[in-house]
Parts: C-alpha cells; structure tokens; sequence
C-alpha cells in the first residue's frame, strides 16, 4: 500500500531529516513509528501526504508516485487518508456535530448522509453524548476522540495520527489506543507517531525505531528499542 524506495530529506541548511529509507506497509497494518524528537519521524509522514518532497527516492501510494501527482490529484490522495493531530485541531466555533460535519461537506457529502453517519461515528469513539458540545467543553481525551471521528468519517484507507496521545494523561492515552486498535480491527490502516512506551506496549504492533532520519530497527512483533 505504502512504499518509500530509498528515501532521504535534507534541508536547505544541510541539516538531514531522512536518510535512504526503504519501507513496506501493507494494507490493515497498525504500525507505531518511534523515536526521540528529531528523529524524522513526522518528516515521514509528511511524505505520505505529499507535504514534503524527497531529496531523493520516491514515495508510493498504491503503486503510485505521490510527489508526481498534480494539484487535484494530491487532494484526491489525501481524501483517502485520514489524520490526527497531538493538538487536536478542531474549529472552536463549532459544536462536535458540526466539526464533523463540515469535513463531510468537504468530501462533498450529502445533507442526509451527514445526518446519518455523524452520530454513528461518534458512538464508535464512545462521544456520542457530547455532540452537541463545543471544544471548550471537553477534554483533551473527549477532543481526541472528535479528532479521530473527523478522521475516520468519510471511510478513508489509512488514518496517520502524529503524536495523538502526546497531551493526554495515561488514563485517555489508553482509551485513544483502544479506539485506534478498534478501527484497525475494523480493516483500517493504522500508523501512528509516538514516543511514549507505554503506548508501544499497549499495541503489541509492528514498530519502526528512527534515529538521526534513519530506520534503526522494525520489530513485526512490537517492542520499543532505541
């Protein structure tokens, strides 16, 4: 599904962020990517979305090279991968239904299919009760829950979360990865950014370890090792 062919990323001030990465993941993978900060590790996903182009090497989406797509054609690319947001990045104007709601409208969206997918999606994130809430009247943990409902909403192949848990207590961070692992289960792709080892432990998943922009380890059976 995601394929990076020998991939580096060096800045204008010379300074590397990714050096010769090569890296498979395959479709309903949950992958943890790892790492201190400055790593590359959200250089990478960055690359995914075609957010930041290679130095050299190439990036694939489904056979596809995403840094030679035009304009609409990234957009179409994005609209397939969900994203999470350590800072959450909801509209603060709006109620959790209508944060829903406007990226549906975005992905061009039907009124009736709006009414009928927003409160399905927020009781699959277990939020259902605060829809008509605004994100001041939530918790960083129910606030992450709207930031994954937005993500998953229009069924998109892959949800990226970078850092997800970076502002929540142990607690929320536990109930986010469950939520994570659900829509795994569900035949989602999963990859998410982390430095937490509680989490990697929690997942028992496949884990990518970076240093200096560099895959130093890619444990299928899970396992933080830096």
């Amino acid at each position: 599904m995601i394929y990076f062919d020998k991939v580096s990323k060096i800045y204008s001030d010379d300074s590397v962020a990714l050096e010769d990465i090569t890296l498979t993941i395959k479709p309903k993978e949950f992958v943890s990517i790892v790492g201190h900060s400055g790593a590359g590790k959200t250089t990478l996903i960055k690359m995914i979305l075609a957010e930041e182009k290679p130095t050299d090497g190439s990036v694939f989406y489904e056979s596809v090279n995403v840094h030679k797509l035009t304009g609409k054609e990234v957009t179409d690319l994005r609209r397939k991968i969900g994203t999470v947001f350590q800072d959450f990045r909801l509209l603060p104007n709006k109620t959790v239904y209508e944060n829903i709601a406007f990226a549906m409208e975005a992905a061009g969206r039907t009124d009736e299919e709006i009414a009928a997918d927003v409160p399905h999606v927020l009781e699959l994130v277990d939020i259902g009760k605060k829809i008509y809430s605004f994100p001041h009247e939530l918790s960083g943990g129910e606030k992450q829950r709207v930031a994954i409902a937005r993500a998953i909403v229009n069924q998109p192949d892959v949800i990226i979360a970078d850092e997800p848990t970076g502002n929540l207590d142990p607690g929320n961070t536990f109930e986010i990865i469950q939520i994570l692992k659900k829509i795994n289960d569900l035949g989602t792709t999963v990859i998410i950014t982390t430095h937490n080892r509680g989490v990697v432990d929690a997942l028992g998943k496949r884990v990518i370890s970076m240093q200096n922009g560099k895959i130093v380890r890619d444990d299928k059976a899970g396992g933080y090792v830096l």
